[in-house]
């Protein structure tokens, strides 16, 4: 009895997975796919897909989810093996990483905040960017003031959202290299601002995470 329950669970976790895999893929191809399509490319039936997700939209932000998620643990993957030394320039190679990471899976970043815009989840997806970020740069902040070193990662926290890449394209209608070295200008800018708040150069603090 309880191998045929575990053998159904495996098996509602499979079609599941593979709903949201064809949803992505399909989302990732530019498309906005129905059911049935989403369905078709799974090779599940219409209506046991249906089964699974009664509503189009739920199944949208997970695919799209499950697509930010792949992307953030591959530059946690990345960052964990290859660091660079210098506070700065971990700084701004993780910004240019993120926005690197977010122009290659533009559709889902925009379908995943279009879903997210109203409600209490879109504050926890927020709250997920502002963690994952203090995280990681908070060994390069630790030898500026708390307050500034918060105002800094408030600073990047703005700068790493698709929010970003909608504007920089949408509106001030930059390409992928534009949007990327725009990104890279203003990280700059920010570590600097945070510097000459400090009464601090660049030269003092080049590596304050070495022993």
């Amino acid at each position: 009895m309880g191998a045929s329950r575990s053998s159904r669970a495996a098996q509602k976790a499979k079609t599941r997975t593979a709903l949201v895999e064809a949803a992505r893929a399909l989302l990732e191809a530019g498309q906005q796919p129905t059911l049935q399509e989403i369905a078709d490319h799974a090779g599940i039936s219409r209506a046991t897909s249906y089964r699974y997700y009664s509503d189009l939209t739920v199944l949208y932000q997970e695919a799209a989810l499950s697509g930010v998620v792949s992307g953030v643990e591959a530059l946690k993957a990345e960052f964990a093996i290859a660091r660079p030394e210098a506070w700065d320039e971990h700084i701004e190679l993780l910004v240019v990483r993120i926005v690197d990471m977010m122009l290659a899976h533009e559709v889902l970043f925009r379908s995943y905040l279009h879903t997210h815009i109203i409600g209490e989840e879109s504050k926890v997806r927020g709250k997920r960017r502002r963690d994952w970020l203090h995280e990681a740069v908070a060994p390069d902040l630790a030898f500026l003031p708390a307050e500034l070193a918060e105002r800094v990662l408030h600073s990047l926290s703005l700068l790493t959202g698709v929010e970003t890449v909608i504007v920089a394209r949408d509106v001030c209608d930059l390409d992928d290299s534009g949007i990327r070295d725009l990104c890279r200008w203003t990280t700059r800018a920010i570590l600097k601002a945070a510097l000459e708040d400090a009464g601090l150069n660049a030269g003092e603090h080049a590596n304050p995470r070495a022993p």
